[in-house]
C-alpha cells in the first residue's frame, strides 16, 4: 500500500494543485461579482454555467481523450482552462463570464477524468478501498485549501486570477512527465434517469437535492459572506470550515448508515440540515461563531446526502448495474447543481443574503415531504445493506474502477497488472509516473 502511494505521489501533487486552483477560482468569482455589485440573480446565472459545462464535460470529454490520448487531452484541457482564467479580469461582463464559466466547467471535467482514471489504474484489490479513502481526503482538504487562499490578494485586482492560473499550469507538470502507459476509459452499461427513478426514487431525488444544496453554497456562499460584512479572512474561514466539517462528519454518518436503515438516516439528516440552515438564516448574521457552527453542521450533513443516496440506490440494484446507476446519479446531481445557484440567487434577491439558507431549507423540506408522503419502495434490511462509502460527487467522476462498490474492478485490476508486467519487461521507463 505504501509503495502504491509513493508511486502515485507526483499524480497526487497534480490533483492537489488542480483542485486547490479550481476551488480558489470558484470562491474568487462569486466574491468578485459581489464586489462589482452585480445582483444575486445575475451572479447565480453566471456561476450556474460552470455546472452546465461540467455536465457536458462528463458526457463528451471522454470522447476527446479517446481520440488524442490522456497526455495530449490533459494538455489541451489545462491550456484552455488557464487561458480562460486570465481573461476574467480583462472585462467583467456577465455574458463573457458566463461563457468562460461553461468553458471552464467542461475543461475541468476533462481534467478530472484524465487524472482520476490514471489514479484508479494504479490500484489493486488489496489497496483500492484505502486508496479510495485517501483520494476522498485529498479532495476535501484541497477544496478547503482553495478557500484559505482567498485572503492572499485583493480579489478586486488581477493577481488572484494569475495565482489560480499558476496552480492550473503547475498541475500539468507531474502528469505530463509520466512514463507510465495511459489507462483506458471504459464505457459500460448506461441507465437513464427515468429508469433510475423507477428503481430508486429516493436515491434519484436525493442526488438532485444534494446537487442543489452544494452548488448553491459554493457559488453563492462567498456572495452571502460579502453581503453580511465579513472581511476576507472571515470569508475564507467561513468557506473552509464548512468543507472541513463535511469531511469530519463523513465518517460518523457513514457508521450510522451501516448500522441503521439508510432511508431513515437520510430522512433524519435532511431534517437536521434543514433546521441548521434555518438557524443560520435567522441568527447567522449576528454572531460569527454561531454562523460558522451551524453552517458547518448544515454543510457537513448536506454533503452526506449524496453518498447516502448512492448507498440507497446501490442496495436496490443488481450487481452489474451498480456502475451505471452511479453514473446516472452523477447526472442527477449535475442537473441539481445547475439549478442550485439560480434558485438561491432568486431568494437572495427577494430576502437578502439570508435567502441562501432559506432556499436550501425549503429544498430540504421538499425532500423530507417526498420521503414521508411520496412513493414507497421496499428497502433492504440493515443486514442486507451494502457497505457505505462516503464520497463527494465531484470526486467520483473518473474513479469508477477505484470505487470498492464496482464489482467489475477485479477484472480491470488484473488487466492493468498484466499491462504493468509487460511494461516492466520492456524496461524501467514505463513502470510508474
Amino acid at each position: 500500500m505504501q509503495k502504491t502511494v509513493v508511486s502515485l505521489s507526483s499524480l497526487i501533487v497534480s490533483i492537489i494543485l488542480l483542485i486547490v486552483g479550481n476551488a480558489y477560482l470558484m470562491t474568487l468569482l462569486g466574491l468578485r461579482l459581489s464586489l462589482e455589485e452585480f445582483s444575486a440573480s445575475v451572479i447565480g446565472w453566471i456561476l450556474a454555467f460552470y455546472s452546465i459545462g461540467f455536465v457536458a464535460g462528463t458526457l463528451y470529454a471522454g470522447r476527446i481523450i479517446e481520440k488524442v490520448g490522456h497526455i495530449r487531452a490533459f494538455a489541451v484541457f489545462a491550456a484552455v482552462l488557464a487561458a480562460s482564467i486570465l481573461i476574467y479580469p480583462m472585462a467583467v461582463e456577465s455574458y463573457l463570464w458566463g461563457f468562460l464559466r461553461a468553458l471552464g466547467g467542461f475543461m475541468m471535467a476533462g481534467l478530472m477524468i484524465v487524472m482520476e482514471s490514471w489514479f484508479s489504474s494504479k490500484a489493486d484489490n488489496r489497496s483500492r478501498a484505502s486508496l479510495f479513502a485517501i483520494y476522498q481526503i485529498i479532495f476535501f482538504l484541497s477544496t478547503a485549501g482553495g478557500q484559505v487562499l482567498i485572503r492572499v490578494a485583493d480579489p478586486a485586482g488581477f493577481i488572484p486570477f494569475s495565482l489560480a492560473t499558476i496552480l492550473v499550469v503547475l498541475a500539468l507538470t507531474p502528469l505530463s512527465m509520466t512514463r507510465r502507459e495511459s489507462p483506458t476509459i471504459s464505457r459500460g452499461e448506461r441507465l437513464s434517469l427515468r429508469k433510475l427513478y423507477g428503481k430508486s426514487p429516493t436515491g434519484t431525488l436525493g442526488a438532485l437535492i444534494a446537487g442543489l444544496l452544494i452548488s448553491a453554497f459554493y457559488a453563492m456562499g462567498p456572495v452571502y459572506a460579502n453581503r453580511i460584512g465579513l472581511n476576507l479572512e472571515q470569508l475564507s474561514n467561513f468557506m473552509a470550515s464548512a468543507i472541513v466539517a463535511a469531511m469530519l462528519l463523513a465518517w460518523p454518518i457513514g457508521r450510522l448508515c451501516d448500522h441503521f436503515d439508510r432511508y431513515r438516516v437520510m430522512l433524519v439528516a435532511a431534517i437536521f440540515a434543514a433546521a441548521c440552515s434555518l438557524i443560520a438564516a435567522l441568527v447567522g448574521h449576528i454572531n460569527m461563531v454561531v454562523l460558522v457552527l451551524f453552517v458547518g453542521l448544515y454543510m457537513g450533513i448536506s454533503a452526506a446526502i449524496y453518498p447516502i443516496a448512492v448507498a440507497i440506490t446501490n442496495d436496490l440494484m443488481e450487481t452489474h448495474q451498480v456502475t451505471a446507476a452511479s453514473t446516472a446519479l452523477l447526472l442527477s446531481y449535475g442537473l441539481g447543481s445547475i439549478v442550485g445557484p439560480l434558485l438561491s440567487a432568486l431568494f437572495m434577491d427577494l430576502l437578502g443574503p439570508r435567502g441562501l439558507f432559506v432556499s436550501n431549507a425549503l429544498m430540504l423540506g421538499a425532500l423530507i415531504l417526498f420521503m414521508v408522503a411520496g412513493p414507497k419502495r421496499r428497502h433492504p434490511t440493515v443486514e442486507e445493506q451494502e457497505h457505505y462509502y462516503p464520497t463527494m460527487p465531484e470526486a467520483a467522476l473518473g474513479v469508477d474502477e477505484l470505487d470498492p462498490r464496482n464489482t467489475g474492478f477485479q477484472e480491470a485490476a488484473e488487466s492493468d497488472s498484466g499491462n504493468d508486467a509487460k511494461a516492466e519487461g520492456n524496461g524501467p521507463g514505463t513502470s510508474s509516473p
